[in-house]
């Protein structure tokens, strides 16, 4: 369980945000909504422990986050705007590297699998400075069938995808849901995740 309260952000000396709260349990969604500059991506920052509020509490299972420390980020899955991707290793060696981070150790087979699901067999052994974005972006996606995170935290996972690939996504995430998982994302395009009707916060600048 996922419980958020009173959560204020500042940046500078101007307030993105305050008195935010939800809760969220198992097989739950919550789309996190607002216009750029609202603070989306500082909240998502501030649900993972990167960043600290400027005040409010994040328990996670009853426990503040920054008490749990490594054993909340084996519970957890971020992917934000960027990649997080080594350009001069192979994918293989990028998938092995955070699956080693998160704690997995996803076989050969499974990997060339979720590479498969996302239209990148063949790719395993390409230099990722060599993929294009949208490719790049579907290795960085990978990564959530390769790991047991109970928590995925996704800003905006759909950009840069196809439409195949963005279905594929919207079934990952319904079928992590399924399985008892929890999801927070953002998305400026509506996606039907295929699950109960969401939780929406809408943070307002």
């Amino acid at each position: 369980m996922l419980e958020v309260s009173q959560l204020k952000c500042v940046r500078g000396e101007r307030p993105l945000f305050d008195g935010v709260g939800f809760r969220l349990e198992r097989g739950q969604l919550l789309y996190l909504r607002g216009a750029n500059g609202a603070g989306k991506t500082s909240m998502l920052r501030i649900l993972c422990g990167l960043t600290p509020p400027e005040s409010g509490q994040i328990l996670w299972n009853g426990t503040p986050i920054n008490e749990l420390g490594e054993a909340y980020r084996q519970d957890l899955f971020y992917l934000g705007h960027h990649n997080a991707l080594q350009e001069a290793l192979t994918v293989n060696k990028n998938l092995a590297f955070y699956a080693t981070l998160s704690g997995a150790a996803p076989s050969l087979a499974d990997t060339t699998k979720a590479l498969g699901q996302l239209g990148l067999r063949g790719c395993q052994n390409r230099l990722v400075r060599h993929l294009s974005q949208g490719q790049k972006r579907r290795v960085a996606l990978s990564r959530l069938m390769l790991n047991h995170a109970k928590l995925w935290v996704l800003d905006e996972p759909f950009v840069a995808l196809d439409h195949a690939s963005i279905l594929l996504l919207a079934d990952l995430v319904a079928a992590h849901l399924a399985k008892g998982g929890l999801a927070v994302l953002t998305s400026h395009q509506p996606v039907d995740i295929g699950t109960s009707i969401p939780q929406i916060l809408e943070l307002r600048a």
